[in-house]
C-alpha cells in the first residue's frame, strides 16, 4: 500500500468520524467551556441565593456541623449524609451532601460561625448540575454516559488523524498561517488547520481523560496494570461490640498527625458499619483545589488504615490524580483555565469549518458518492 493510499484512508477516517460525532463533541466542548469556572460560578450563586457569610474569629468544628445536619434530617430515613466539605474561604459555608434512595443528591449549606442551616438544594437541579449532566451524559443516564465516552475516544482518533494530515509537516510556517486575503475556501481551510494544531494536545488530553472517567471501571485496572501499580486494597473498620464510633473531632486530630502540614478539605462518612472513614486533605505543594491526599481511619478504634500522600503516590495513582487538572485546565492556574475556555470552543470551530469543506467537496454529489470513497 503506497503512501497516498494510506493518507487517503486517514483522511476519510478523519472525515467520517467527525461527521458522525461532531455534534456531540460540540455540545460537550461548549458545556466544558462553561464548566472550567464552575467552582467560582457556584460560589457566586450560593452567596447570591443564600446570602453572604460574615467572617468571624472562630469557626465551628466539623463534628458540630455534622450533628446539626443529622439532627435536621433525623426523621428522613431515605437520606444518608455521606460527605462534608469544609469552608474553603473565610466567607464560605460548610457543605453537607446527602444521598437519597431515589439517587438524588441534596446539598445543605451551614454557616460555619453560627451553625445555622442557611439553605439546601438538589444539586442536579442547579444550572451547574444540569451542565455537568449534559457534558458527561447528554442528560441520558448510563446510556448517555457510554455514548459520550465513546465520542471522547473517537475524538482522540480525530486529533491523531488530524495531526497526521496537518500540512505543517511539509512546511512548518504554512501550518500556522491563515491567508485572510485568499479565497473564502482557503481561509476556511486555514482556520481549520490552525485551530486544530493549536488545540490538538489539549483536545487529546480532555478526550482521553473524559473517556477514562466515563468508562472508569474499565480504565482504572488497565492504568494500574500498564504502570505496574498494585490495586489499593479495600479498607474496613472492625466494629467493637458495645462501642460506638470515635468522635469526628478526635478522628481529625489523628488524621492531622498522620499527614502533617496538610489541610482537611472534605470528610467522607462511612455508609456501613464496616466502612472506613476517609479524610481528604491537601498538602501545600498540591495544585488540586480539593487535594488528592487521603487518610483512612478505622471508625471505631481510630487506627490509621492507610495514608495516601499525593506527592509520594505510585505512578498509577498519580496518573489518575492528574486527570482532573488535565481535564479542567487547572494545572497552570488562571492562565490555563482561560485557555481551556477556548479549547472547549475548538470542536465548534473545527466542526463548522469541516462542514464548509465537506459542502464544497461534495456539492451536487449523492450520498453514495460521499460514502463510496471509504468503501472502495
Amino acid at each position: 500500500m503506497n503512501r497516498k493510499k494510506i493518507r487517503d484512508i486517514i483522511f476519510y477516517l478523519h472525515q467520517y468520524i467527525g461527521f458522525f460525532v461532531g455534534l456531540v463533541l460540540v455540545i460537550v466542548g461548549l458545556t466544558g467551556s462553561l464548566l472550567v469556572f464552575e467552582q467560582d460560578f457556584d460560589r457566586f450563586m450560593i452567596s447570591q441565593q443564600y446570602g453572604q457569610i460574615t467572617p468571624q474569629q472562630v469557626q465551628l468544628s466539623p463534628e458540630s456541623v455534622l450533628n446539626t445536619i443529622e439532627a435536621k434530617y433525623a426523621a428522613r430515613s431515605d437520606l444518608h449524609l455521606f460527605r462534608i466539605y469544609l469552608p474553603d474561604t473565610s466567607s464560605s459555608p460548610y457543605v453537607g451532601q446527602l444521598s437519597s434512595t431515589d439517587e438524588q443528591r441534596i446539598e445543605v449549606f451551614v454557616n460555619p460561625y453560627t451553625g445555622k442551616i442557611i439553605g439546601e438544594r438538589i444539586s442536579d437541579n442547579t444550572l451547574i448540575g444540569m451542565l455537568l449532566k449534559l457534558h458527561y451524559s447528554l442528560m441520558a443516564g448510563e446510556t448517555g454516559t457510554m455514548f459520550v465516552g465513546i465520542a471522547a475516544f473517537l475524538m482522540c482518533i480525530l486529533t491523531v488523524t488530524g495531526l497526521v494530515l496537518w500540512p505543517g509537516w511539509r512546511k512548518l510556517i504554512t501550518g500556522f498561517k491563515i491567508k485572510f486575503d485568499a479565497h473564502p475556501k482557503r481561509v476556511n481551510f486555514d482556520i481549520h488547520k490552525v485551530a486544530g494544531i493549536v488545540s490538538v494536545v489539549f483536545l487529546l488530553l480532555t478526550g482521553f481523560t473524559g473517556f477514562c472517567w466515563n468508562f472508569y471501571d474499565l480504565a482504572e485496572p488497565i492504568i494500574y496494570a500498564v504502570t505496574f501499580t498494585p490495586i489499593p486494597s479495600e479498607l474496613v473498620s472492625r466494629p467493637i461490640p458495645g462501642k460506638s464510633a470515635f468522635g469526628l473531632t478526635e478522628q481529625l486530630k489523628i488524621a492531622d498527625a498522620a499527614l502533617p502540614g496538610a489541610v482537611t478539605k472534605s470528610i467522607y462518612l462511612p455508609g456501613k458499619p464496616e466502612d472506613a472513614l476517609q479524610i481528604r486533605m491537601k498538602l501545600p505543594q498540591e495544585s488540586s483545589d480539593y487535594g488528592d491526599s487521603n487518610v483512612y481511619l478505622d471508625q471505631y478504634s481510630g487506627k490509621v488504615l492507610r495514608v495516601d500522600n499525593a506527592l509520594k503516590m505510585p505512578l498509577g495513582d498519580r496518573i489518575l490524580n492528574y486527570f482532573t487538572p488535565l481535564h479542567y485546565g487547572t494545572f497552570w492556574g488562571l492562565p490555563s483555565r482561560i485557555f481551556y475556555v477556548f479549547v472547549g470552543l475548538a470542536p465548534l470551530i473545527l466542526s463548522v469549518t469541516a462542514f464548509v469543506m465537506w459542502k464544497h467537496r461534495y456539492r451536487g454529489k449523492s450520498i453514495r458518492e460521499f460514502i463510496w470513497p471509504v468503501l472502495k
